[in-house]
């Protein structure tokens, strides 16, 4: 069966797309700090966190892969948006006018899969877009990628498997390090090797920098999808 591996990239909304209570909710632990640097310091950590929740982000990127031919596309959102997709070799680089249309495309290639591969998806990505879907009232052609955890079907997760599934906590030997690490580890190149990390969206969004953001989130699944034949060939099966 077709494997679908993706990835997705998102950035913080402005603090003011919120009213007045949800930004008192949203920084309600700056103040209890008295002082002023501290309290300022922590607002800037909250405002980083922004980028991780789907109430106060948005999808700007979904990169995708067939992980048995490496070709897919990358659906991004653009400001000079025009309806032109650009192909660099097995990826397809399209446009979107915004996450509307983005969101939409994508539930559209994923009800042709039975099955995908993510990296912490199940974790992230995956209650991410559900949550920005049912936001923006986008209908979800695939429900079935949270079911059961134990199993690598129809949802492998990558960093549950490379844990086996958290067995030994925080510190033992099945340990969670991030893609980048386990990449180096592994002799994959890592996606960070070209001087942009998840932490550099917001910037380059900001820059109008869309088709960097792209080619940033391609690479993720790229690596995702070597990371996962190295996991079916060496790992795969162990109970």
């Amino acid at each position: 069966m077709p494997k679908l591996v993706f990835d997705i990239e998102t950035s913080a909304l402005p603090v003011e797309n919120f009213d007045e209570s949800q930004q008192e909710y949203l920084f309600r632990d700056c103040q209890k700090i008295a002082d002023e640097t501290a309290r300022a310091t922590r607002r800037g950590e909250i405002l980083q966190q922004f980028n991780l929740w789907p109430f106060t982000a948005q999808v700007v990127c979904i990169g995708m892969l067939n992980a048995d031919t490496a070709r897919g596309q990358a659906l991004f959102i653009a400001d000079d948006y025009e309806d032109d997709a650009l192909e660099t070799g097995p990826v397809e680089f399209v446009p979107c006018v915004d996450e509307l249309d983005l969101l939409g495309s994508f539930w559209e290639v994923a009800r042709k899969y039975e099955h995908i591969v993510t990296f912490n998806g199940r974790g992230f990505d995956v209650p991410f877009i559900y949550l920005r879907s049912a936001l923006l009232n986008v209908p979800i052609s695939r429900k079935d990628w949270l079911g059961y955890r134990f199993q690598t079907e129809p949802h492998c997760d990558l960093a549950e498997q490379l844990t086996f599934y958290n067995v030994s906590g925080r510190e033992g030997a099945g340990r969670r390090f991030n893609l980048d690490f386990y990449c180096k580890a592994f002799g994959i190149e890592s996606p960070k090797s070209h001087g942009i990390t998840g932490r550099d969206i917001n910037t380059l969004l900001g820059e109008g920098r869309f088709k960097e953001i792209a080619e940033y989130c391609v690479r993720d699944v790229q690596a995702t999808v070597l990371l996962y034949q190295m996991w079916k060939e060496r790992l795969a099966g162990i109970k």
